[in-house]
């Protein structure tokens, strides 16, 4: 270290911003930290005084408030060679005089040149001299998303209904943290961290109008808007926003108890409204540094009332609240545009408030790829295109939990195609264990902070929104001297950087070829069964996976039909994939095996590191292995065509392919019962692949059994086939199919009325549309027809009341046209099987004249009066049955649960 006793002067406004006072203190102690004396200017400098302070000083000024910046940029003293700094951008410039200027084009852009010239002083141990040097962001919003949320439900609450109090939530008052996690994000020029809230307000607000909306004691709500104010002050000083999201319609239980209210409220009711609006105005008024995130979506019916619910009631309330708030900017409003289309929301939105973003899902809730295309990248660009700021949202990561991640070219691109492909200008970024923060899910005697284990997720995604155009090999240089430092040496730096360059490649790619969904319906380092790889439509795929959120390419069944076939391939095949998987898989267990030798510091994180790669490894194989059975299996299916006893070779072979696959995953769980306490953070119903339930199988040691019934099930099979003996399956496929029982009910809806369902029979009350074809299971219950007019252009509440307990059985047509209701999925709607339901019981179970085929749901309501309110679309009411029905779903056409499927071979 220097050891100069040399002066430096700081000069700057006086009364200057808490950011700028942030970024002047963190200069202050790069100089002192170097051996020099730091003195303040005694008088305001100017053009003509300047020179009379003796040695070395420099000058901190917004040049849109600074009047000495503005002399010197006005004389020509203080020039520069790119564009001049405007909002968070910054200039570091060596004038004469001996005067270096941090000129700043806002308060952030005055931190960020302060955080910048820091930097530059604690690596050359010195002011450095003749600088000339500017810098802007290129995403004008950048942040991680941590929620306020957990995974099991709080009966009568529901999904995302949680008041913040110490035990539900010890880490939000936890001032440490929130130190530790503040200077990350400055550190990485973060200006945004988004808090996720079912409905925060009924715990940091309390209204005279509303009293029993209050979900916390007065001691708690004392105490929660302390700590929200602290965090908000101090994240206001290193240039950060913090940005509150919710659900809409979400109401606080009491409230919703003393009104006899659901507490998710699908349309606008003068008394939500008038409480929402009185609760936002009540907050900004109170927290005027934070912004809020909107989610118009899920509970809702956003096509139909977001418009007036965003403009008369979010946006009324916030304009309420900022009457009586001295800001200096207004705060974001982000629009999430989840289960919703908000071009509409928008552009009604922009006369009122500037200030509007919106925000879309990068890669769905896994990661996928850096080329994102088809649909998905059509609604980003559409969304890119509005008069507002667009924001990538890198969200739940399905198929990178639990392990580490740390690709820094992977995320670059993934980075430059948000800029490019995307036209975002903003990033959302999710921690990569989201539901169990701040914890990671690392077995150790104390658990990790996910701050610390994951630090190379967070730093790389906020270099790269920073500036995601900066020299491939200038970052490889640049990673490889950070993790040398943190490990010890340049060697081990290399090694590591390479397996967590090699590593990153595999998740991604086996999802997007193999898996079910890009959703958090899915666990994928849990595998896969036999069933869902191929028979992937039994298990409700996702096509936005393959057709948006992967490169072109073909499923394990359209690959073996074109090879069998002959035909070319086009894009990645299943070969590729697992040639590719497999081969960074033994790349990154080389490279973090080579860095063991060089490796002197930190070195208990290296050996975890060191366990994810090996872990990754053998989750690659437990996959490569059970596609190649898959493609054997489905070479097998197409070839014999209903024959069942030839070609049992191929089978036998599948069989080899499977039991080595299973060792790879036995393997894989020794090692992670003792490096791991579960494989995802969302334990909930909504996990659905490989296995259902994601509280009682969120470990491999819970899905290993499952597996190894999997592989003698199959063998059973194989060895009945090969010996002539037809498998049980097949002697006796099915039971006979009988009609469901009646559950009682009563039509409550004048504007409906009862029918019989059969053939023949109009299924809505206007029009002639008849049914042709109906499941033998439907045939003779009692249905409810209603308009069709009415429900497809503007929605429709239907009143029933029933005696006991039951299913409702409800009928979406299989079409994506805008006149009928869409079934609500797990990808867009956490509450999509709160009732159950969620997946069809009889597909094309209903065949109506000139009009689509039509999937059957089942619905659990509780005996009582519902009003059944699903949007705007037509559907049908096909019957209400018993709740403990004996129910065995299938295919009407016998496409995805007959023989030839072969998932009888599995069972």
């Amino acid at each position: 270290m220097e050891t100069t006793t040399k002066a430096v002067t700081l000069g700057y406004e006086r009364n200057a911003a808490p950011r700028v006072e942030y970024g002047i203190q963190r200069l202050r102690e790069a100089l002192q930290n170097c051996g020099y004396t730091v003195l303040e200017a005694e008088a305001p400098w100017t053009l003509e005084n300047y020179r009379s302070v003796q040695g070395m000083k420099i000058y901190i000024g917004n040049r849109q408030e600074s009047e000495f910046v503005q002399q010197l940029e006005a004389r020509d003293v203080l020039l520069y060679h790119t564009e001049a700094p405007e909002g968070e951008g910054f200039y570091l410039a060596s004038c004469p005089g001996g005067i270096t200027v941090i000129s700043g084009g806002s308060d952030s852009g005055v931190l960020y040149g302060c955080l910048e010239l820091a930097s530059r002083i604690g690596e050359a141990q010195k002011l450095p001299s003749d600088i000339a040097y500017g810098d802007k962001p290129r995403f004008s919003l950048r942040g991680p998303a941590i929620g306020l949320q957990k995974t099991t439900v709080e009966p009568p609450r529901q999904t995302y209904e949680y008041p913040i109090t110490t035990d539900r939530f010890p880490w939000f008052y936890d001032r440490s943290l929130w130190q530790d996690f503040l200077h990350m994000m400055v550190e990485q020029r973060c200006n945004v961290v988004y808090l996720w809230s079912g409905h925060p307000f009924s715990s940091l607000v309390q209204l005279e109008d509303y009293p029993e909306a209050l979900e916390v004691t007065e001691e708690e709500l004392a105490y929660n808007r302390e700590t929200f104010r602290w965090i908000t002050e101090e994240a206001d000083r290193r240039g950060i926003w913090v940005v509150l999201k919710f659900y809409n319609i979400h109401i606080p239980l009491p409230f919703a108890q003393k009104h006899d209210l659901k507490l998710h409220q699908p349309k606008p009711l003068p008394i939500t409204s008038d409480y929402y609006k009185k609760s936002i105005a009540a907050f900004v008024q109170s927290f005027p540094n934070a912004g809020l995130m909107v989610c118009l979506g899920e509970a809702l019916q956003g096509q139909i009332y977001g418009v007036e619910w965003f403009n008369e009631t979010i946006l009324a309330g916030l304009l309420e609240g900022l009457k009586h708030s001295n800001v200096k900017e207004k705060p974001p409003i982000i629009l999430r545009s989840h289960a919703i289309e908000p071009q509409k929301v928008i552009e009604a939105a922009l006369p009122l408030y500037p200030n509007l973003y919106t925000e879309a899902k990068y890669n769905g809730e896994s990661l996928t790829t850096y080329t994102p295309r088809g649909r998905w990248q059509e609604t980003h660009n559409r969304l890119g295109s509005l008069q507002t700021i667009h924001i990538v949202n890198v969200h739940i990561l399905a198929n990178l939990e639990p392990f580490r991640y740390g690709a820094p070219s992977f995320i670059q691109k993934c980075m430059q195609a948000a800029k490019y492909r995307l036209k975002a200008n903003g990033l959302h970024l999710y921690p990569l264990f989201f539901w169990d923060w701040p914890y990671a899910p690392d077995k150790a005697e104390k658990r990790l902070r996910q701050l610390e284990r994951d630090w190379i997720w967070f730093a790389a995604w906020f270099r790269y929104a920073w500036n995601p155009d900066r020299d491939p090999q200038a970052e490889r240089n640049y990673w490889i001297a950070t993790l040398g430092k943190r490990f010890g040496s340049l060697e081990a730096g290399k090694a590591i950087l390479d397996a967590y360059e090699a590593s990153g490649e595999c998740a991604p790619k086996l999802l997007r070829r193999f898996g079910i969904t890009e959703g958090n319906r899915q666990t994928m380092s849990l595998g896969m069964t036999m069933s869902q790889l191929t028979n992937p439509e039994r298990h409700m795929p996702w096509p936005d996976l393959w057709e948006s959120q992967s490169p072109q390419g073909e499923r394990l069944d359209e690959f073996v039909v074109k090879e069998l076939s002959g035909e070319s391939h086009i894009g990645e095949t299943p070969t590729d994939i697992i040639t590719d998987a497999q081969r960074h898989a033994e790349e990154a267990l080389l490279a973090i095996q080579q860095a063991s030798h060089f490796v002197t510091r930190n070195r208990e994180e290296y050996e975890r590191l060191a366990s994810d790669m090996a872990a990754i490894r053998h989750m690659v194989q437990a996959y490569v292995h059970k596609v190649k059975a898959a493609i054997l299996i489905l070479t097998y299916k197409h070839s014999v065509k209903g024959e069942y006893f030839n070609q049992v070779e191929l089978l036998e072979a599948a069989a080899v392919e499977l039991a080595q696959g299973l060792d790879s995953y036995r393997e894989l769980t020794t090692l992670t019962e003792k490096t791991y306490l579960f494989a995802n953070s969302m334990q909930t119903p909504q996990r659905k692949v490989p296995i259902r339930g994601g509280l009682d199988y969120r470990h491999w040691s819970a899905c290993l059994p499952l597996y190894e019934a999997e592989l003698e099930a199959f063998r059973l099979h194989v060895q009945e086939l090969k010996s002539g003996v037809l498998p049980e399956a097949l002697k006796n496929l099915k039971a006979p199919i009988v009609r469901y029982a009646e559950a009682p009910f009563n039509l409550l809806s004048e504007h409906a009325e009862l029918y019989r369902v059969e053939k023949g029979v109009e299924v809505f009350t206007d029009g002639d549309i008849h049914v042709v074809g109906c499941a033998e299971e439907l045939n003779g219950l009692t249905g409810v027809r209603f308009s069709q007019r009415q429900v497809g252009l503007q929605g429709l509440a239907i009143d029933i009341e029933l005696h006991q307990p039951s299913k409702v059985l409800v009928g979406y047509f299989n079409s994506k046209d805008d006149q009928w209701l869409q079934v609500p999925s797990l990808e867009e709607n956490t509450h999509a099987d709160d009732r159950g339901g969620y997946a069809p019981i009889l597909r094309k179970g209903l065949r109506l004249y000139a009009y689509p085929s039509v999937n059957i749901h089942a619905f659990q309501y509780e005996a009582g009066r519902h009003t059944l309110d699903f949007g705007k679309g037509a559907f049908l009411i096909l019957g209400v049955i018993p709740i403990d029905q004996d129910i065995r779903p299938r295919d009407v056409e016998h496409k995805n649960d007959g023989i030839d499927t072969l998932d009888w071979l599995y069972e």
